[in-house]
């Protein structure tokens, strides 16, 4: 009779061996501390196997010696045989995603096995799973709701199945090892099933729990063994170990998954560090790295609450005599956190060109202070000659003076208004002198402005009226050898205040003023029209000239970078700072307009 099952040795070690190893792979996962979703479902898989061999055991030895039917022992194995088609297609969704999330939706998934459990519980009354069972699958009869458990269990299986062969060539290529293990794993218990039920070989109940642990551990290998989700293609690995960032990858519980040879070269790290915890890489690190590593780690915490986000932190390592920007942001799959990436960028170069281009930029701007300096000094020796010369003028007139006084005295013919006209005289000379006094008093004043201004800033208010007077005053020297005319036009109330520093933005004009004298290329008797008035609240002051003007990619780019078209007897730094001086110490603008040939025309845009 086909009920009656020998016990046959070596079926019961092909059983006993299958089952020994989901044991010891049971044991084995639920000793790992920090189990993450992969190793609990292998977990459960190497359970419910376990448990489908038990039951095949018991029913090999038990069967005959308890005169018990064989379909019972059924009801036993097949609460495994139910439900692990359902927990494989669990286990490929996580191998393809890391980590899910388990909604009711996906409790729907077990209302199949549960039914099929329940049909098969109650066949002795309907016979709905079994018409006729026997251990050998050929010669089984089966029910109608058997194709029903049939079609679903297969159709989990393939899509599994199908989720872990299109991973796997995606991750590691057609014919990687993992692709391999995972085609073999995946197909076995599969092409065995589906060879009994079409009755192309003969098996027994015996062949698919044997062929289910064919493949898993075919995936348990892919998963563990050989490391499948923290490798990556050998194409993509040889590309990220060339790109100039090094990176690295820090799972869910601090350990060192994945990085690049960059990052290894970069921090000239000599020792294994994949696996490794993060905080322990981090204590072995040398002592000036770890201030670094330290910062690093202070940001995990805030990665983890808002794993979207991006944090960059500048570093300089001095064990490395390094610079480094480090980009710190979360792994995040399908809303799941699955880790850290640290992203080192080697900014060592980069900061020393800003440190070049820094120390360059601050030559040019010297060298345009001592310019603005000889300026100053040509200034101050043309506009105080003439006051000194009259002065001295004024002190031989009052010496001529006081001679002719000293001699009259006594005289009886000089009279008494005589005396009054010598005393008028001496009054003329000394308003003289005390006019020039003042006029040089302004030139110092102005000339002193100038070269504090040089070094220091001072926020102060002033009139319209005192910034156009030094403005002339330190402009007339090379107005005059120019043999340019400045044409003030004031159309506004001199007395309106501006506020802020009164020397910078004379400085500001004087270099504008100079640049539309050179726009005249020595051409003599020419004119340069200031024009002062308000629009709205804003002060406009223009300085306008009718010389060579600009060409337009000079013009576009005046204000962004210093361009000069003085050729090597300009650096462009002059406006380039004039331009950050009215939008960092006046909060205004300038603008410009110019036509090659026909001229061109700042104008200063100032709020009151």
């Amino acid at each position: 009779m086909d009920n009656v099952i020998s016990v046959n040795t070596s079926t019961l070690i092909l059983l006993l061996i299958p089952l020994l190893f989901t044991i010891f792979m049971a044991i084995s996962l639920l000793h790992v501390k920090k189990k993450n979703q992969l190793h609990k479902i292998f977990i459960i898989v190497f359970t419910l196997l376990g448990l489908w061999f038990i039951g095949l055991i018991a029913q090999i030895i038990l069967c005959n010696k308890l005169d018990i039917d064989p379909i019972y022992f059924e009801y036993f194995i097949y609460i495994s045989a139910c439900f692990t088609p359902v927990v494989i297609f669990f286990l490929a969704k996580i191998f393809t995603h890391t980590k899910i999330n388990i909604r009711r939706l996906d409790l729907l998934l077990f209302v199949i096995p549960v039914l099929s459990l329940l049909v098969l519980w109650t066949n002795d009354y309907h016979h709905l799973f079994y018409k006729y069972y026997s251990v050998s699958m050929e010669y089984s009869e089966f029910g109608p709701y058997m194709f029903v458990h049939s079609i679903y269990s297969y159709a989990l299986m393939i899509i599994a199945c199908i989720m872990l062969i299109k991973y796997s060539i995606q991750n590691s290529g057609f014919f990687s090892k993992q692709s391999i293990l995972i085609f073999i794993g995946a197909l076995t218990p599969l092409l065995v099933n589906m060879a009994g039920y079409a009755g192309i070989v003969s098996l027994s109940v015996y062949s698919t729990p044997i062929s289910f642990t064919i493949g898993i551990l075919c995936f348990a290998l892919s998963a563990f063994k050989l490391q499948f989700f923290n490798t990556t293609p050998i194409a993509l690995q040889k590309i990220v170990d060339r790109i100039s960032d090094g990176y690295i990858i820090v799972n869910e519980d601090n350990r060192i998954i994945d990085f690049n040879k960059t990052f290894i070269t970069m921090l000239d790290i000599h020792s294994k560090i994949r696996n490794q915890d993060f905080y322990e890489f981090i204590k072995n690190s040398p002592r000036e790295s770890i201030e670094t590593f330290e910062i690093i780690k202070e940001t995990f915490h805030q990665i983890k609450e808002k794993p979207n986000q991006t944090i960059v932190l500048d570093r300089f390592d001095k064990n490395l005599n390094k610079y480094f920007s480090v980009e710190i942001s979360g792994i995040v799959s399908n809303r799941n956190f699955l880790g850290i990436l640290i992203l080192f960028k080697d900014t060592t170069e980069h900061m020393l060109d800003l440190q070049t281009i820094s120390d360059n930029q601050e030559t040019l701007m010297e060298k345009e202070r001592l310019a603005s300096l000889g300026q100053l000094i040509g200034g101050i020796a043309h506009n105080l000659k003439t006051p000194i010369m009259s002065i001295s003028g004024a002190a031989e007139g009052l010496t001529d003076l006081i001679k002719e006084y000293e001699t009259s005295i006594g005289d009886s013919e000089v009279t008494i208004e005589d005396h009054h006209e010598i005393a008028k005289d001496m009054a003329t000379w000394i308003a003289k002198i005390k006019t020039h006094t003042e006029y040089m008093s302004d030139v110092i004043t102005a000339v002193k402005g100038q070269a504090v201004t040089l070094s220091n800033e001072a926020d102060i208010s002033f009139t319209v009226g005192e910034l156009l007077k030094r403005v002339n005053i330190l402009m007339k020297h090379e107005l005059k050898n120019a043999i340019v005319y400045l044409n003030i036009k004031m159309l506004t109330d001199e007395n309106a205040i501006i506020h802020g520093d009164v020397n910078s933005l004379v400085q500001v004009i004087n270099n504008m003023i100079s640049n539309s004298i050179q726009a005249y290329n020595g051409k003599p008797e020419q004119n340069i029209d200031l024009i002062v008035e308000k629009e709205n609240n804003d002060l406009m002051i223009s300085i306008k000239d009718y010389g060579s003007g600009m060409p337009k990619h000079v013009k576009d780019k005046l204000f962004k970078e210093m361009i000069t078209t003085k050729g090597k007897n300009g650096t462009g730094l002059g406006l380039y700072m004039s331009y950050s001086t009215i939008k960092a110490h006046f909060n205004g603008n300038i603008t410009v307009e110019s036509e090659e040939g026909l001229g061109t025309t700042f104008c200063i845009v100032l709020p009151l």
